[in-house]
Formats: C-alpha cells, structure tokens, sequence
C-alpha cells in the first residue's frame, strides 16, 4: 500500500468522489471482505461487492487474498493507497495553468501553482512506479507568524531575492546531461488542522 495514490484518470475520480466508495477506502486501510464491510457501513454485501468491483477496476483496491468458506470464496481487499489526491490532469481540459494569470499574490494563482505540482508530481510518481524508480524530490514546510502586514511584506522580498540568488548560484543552462527541476515556494496563511 502507497502512503499516498494520485488519481489521474476522470472516471477513477469519478469512482472515488462516491461518499459510499470513499467510505469503502477509507475502511481498507486494513484488508477486509465485502461480508466485514457490509456490517461496518451498514448496507447488504452485494451492494458492497458491487461498489467493490468499480474501485477494484480503476486500480484503487486490490485483492489481497482469496479464502475458500463453503461454497463461497471470499476475497480479501485492500485500498492500494492510505490517501488519494486527484490531480488536475482527471480535468485535463479545465485544468488550473498559472500562465493565465501570473499574479503571484493572487490566492488564485497559487492554487494554480499547486495544481500544477500536484500534477507533475502525479505524472513523475505514475512514470517512477512504471520504470522502478524513485523521484527525486525535496519539499520544505513549515510555519512563521508576522508581527504585521509590513513584515510578511519584508519576507516574501527577502525570500525571493534569497532563492533567486540560489537559482542563479545552481542553473547550469549548458549542463547537457543536467535535468531541469521546478521550484515551488509558496507563503499563505496557515489553515487551522480539523481535530
């Protein structure tokens, strides 16, 4: 099981937005079979399996295990991801491109910055998995408190002139073998964690 699965197709987006299929992922943190599902959510087993069958055909459970009971054989099943994130690319035709609008104070752009790395990041971990590789990634998070809108303001300036410099120190334009990677840095403000 990944810790995190990013959904790049339409209909498997479609598939997991269902409030009785996401509720089904979230219960196969741990194997189960439609019988223990259906005393958990409270509906009939067939109605479980039924559900079952459409995440299992777009890669979102998998079967774990069969076991023979009887006449019956129950299948074992597993969501293949602890979290999903759908990527842009699931609306590839109304997709966010921060080109359209490059304001970068714009709360609007930076989600469509993230949009934008939520998407690269899904393309690159669906290429990875396919060649059995790792990415080749960084992220730094964390969390600062301004005294007023004069400081945040001081910030983000000394911030950008602090990564331009970076930026300029590393870029190699002539590196023929050298690969290109996208920075990211985003400041906005903290959203209370739910509890």
């Amino acid at each position: 099981m990944f810790p995190v699965a990013v959904i790049e197709d339409a209909a498997a987006a479609e598939v997991s937005l269902d409030p009785v299929r996401a509720r089904l992922l979230a219960e196969l943190a741990e194997p189960a079979s439609a019988t223990m599902l259906s005393t958990r959510v409270g509906l009939p087993r067939q109605k479980v399996n039924y559900h079952l069958r459409a995440l299992e055909k777009h890669g979102l459970v998998e079967l774990v295990e069969e076991r023979r009971k009887g006449n019956v054989t129950e299948r074992m099943m597993r969501a293949t991801a602890a979290s999903y994130v759908i990527s842009p690319t699931a609306l590839a035709a109304v997709q966010p491109d921060p080109a359209r609008s490059p304001d970068r104070l714009s709360a609007r752009w930076l989600l469509a910055v993230a949009g934008r790395l939520v998407r690269d990041v899904g393309l690159l971990i669906t290429g990875a998995a396919k060649a059995q590789q790792r990415v080749a990634t960084f992220a730094l998070d964390g969390e600062v408190r301004f005294a007023s809108a004069a400081d945040r303001a001081a910030f983000a300036e000394e911030l950008t002139t602090a990564v331009t410099t970076l930026v300029a120190k590393y870029h190699d334009e002539t590196a023929g073998k050298g690969r290109r990677h996208r920075v990211v840095v985003a400041v906005h403000p903290s959203v209370p964690e739910e509890s």
